[in-house]
């Protein structure tokens, strides 16, 4: 069996009308780069958008982290860039934080999800793109679907998806070099969730089947205040994720994603907001959200790529898009107080930390007490 690499490499450069999405002329400049400069690097490639982010999805033979891969999907963002500028596009480059390319785009900016895979005679996957939201958001997914079979039905029923999964969990605070843990379930599934729970620190990188020791599962943890040291847009991430045989199904993966679960994000990345299943390249709108993630289900064989399957876009989502309106309405009459908003430590780094140092100057000690 050959090994391929799937790998997602996801900016925002640039949107219509503030957050909103990005114009049709960038994204054609964007897939007219990677068609006409990919020639001979990748075998396939595919591209989207979800809210005002371009993901470019690509296969390929070069393994992860290839600096041509990464050195041809940072070229098309700052191609497509030009355009932004050129149309006077809201953000253009924005998520572009590091000039010196030195190998790879981890740390520049975009997010960025990849697994080299033994393609076997059926190869399907899923690709997730988040807006609005941070890497954390993918915790409470990814933990119900792959150790509880509330979710995933074939915890019960599949000996070899019983045997459980390797979780590696990333400390996305800790900026010097990746600091990471291995845990396993179900035997440390307690514990896995006692770091799940903290979203802003802890997150699931990658996922492994116990079973045959294959990778199902890439996430991206890319926080990017802890790039620019300020506020400079939500993180958006990116995932894929294998289905069927030795891993979950398609719809243990997805089911989760009923719950429209409260992550961080929506308006100025500062609120919590319940995650939207949205159709395929859907805008961002109300208060700079909700927090929207799509998924596309694709198939690949030899490298080549099926057209995607657009996996929220059937009768079933429309209800829970409804219902998650209900919670993002709800949470949102709260305004800034109490827990619509982030706690203090996860807005450092915006504005509101230089009005609580001049108001600081203001307090007195009453006397007399």
């Amino acid at each position: 069996m050959a090994k391929i690499t799937l790998s997602i490499i996801k900016a925002d450069v640039g949107s219509i009308g503030g957050h909103i999405k990005p114009s049709q002329k960038l994204l054609e400049t964007v897939s007219n780069y990677i068609k006409e400069k990919g020639r001979g690097l990748i075998i396939d490639y595919y591209i989207g958008h979800t809210g005002d982010d371009i993901a470019i999805l690509t296969t390929h033979k070069k393994g992860v982290l290839n600096p041509k891969i990464h050195k041809l999907c940072l070229d098309a963002f700052l191609t497509g860039t030009k355009i932004a500028k050129a149309q006077g596009l809201y953000g253009a480059g924005q998520d572009l934080l590091v000039s010196a390319f030195s190998g790879n785009v981890k740390g520049m900016g975009p997010q960025v999800a990849e697994m080299e895979i033994e393609e076997g005679p059926a190869e399907p996957f899923l690709m997730f793109m988040a807006d609005k939201t941070e890497p954390g958001a993918f915790n409470l997914p990814l933990y119900l679907a792959f150790t509880d079979p509330m979710h995933c039905a074939g915890l019960i029923l599949s000996p070899r998806i019983k045997q459980g999964f390797k979780f590696v969990i990333m400390d996305v605070n800790y900026t010097k070099t990746d600091r990471i843990i291995e845990l396993v379930s179900p035997e440390e599934t307690y514990d896995i969730a006692a770091l799940l729970r903290d979203t802003g620190r802890f997150v699931v990188e990658s996922i492994f089947s116990r079973a045959s020791g294959e990778q199902v599962v890439s996430a991206s943890t890319t926080r990017l205040h802890n790039i620019a040291g300020k506020y400079v847009g939500k993180d958006d991430p990116v995932m894929l994720i294998r289905t069927q045989h030795n891993f979950p199904a398609t719809g243990e993966i997805l089911s989760p994603y009923t719950i429209g679960h409260f992550v961080s994000g929506f308006m100025r990345g500062s609120h919590n907001g319940p995650l939207m299943p949205v159709k395929k390249n859907s805008p961002i709108s109300f208060f700079d959200g909700p927090p929207i993630v799509s998924c596309l289900a694709f198939s690949v064989k030899s490298g080549k790529l099926t057209e995607p399957v657009d996996c929220f876009d059937q009768p079933y989502w429309d209800y829970v898009r409804n219902k998650v309106s209900q919670k993002a309405e709800e949470i949102r009459k709260q305004g800034f107080s109490g827990a619509a908003m982030l706690s203090m430590s996860e807005l450092e780094y915006t504005g509101v930390m230089e009005t609580l140092k001049e108001l600081e100057k203001r307090f007195k000690i009453r006397k007399g007490r």
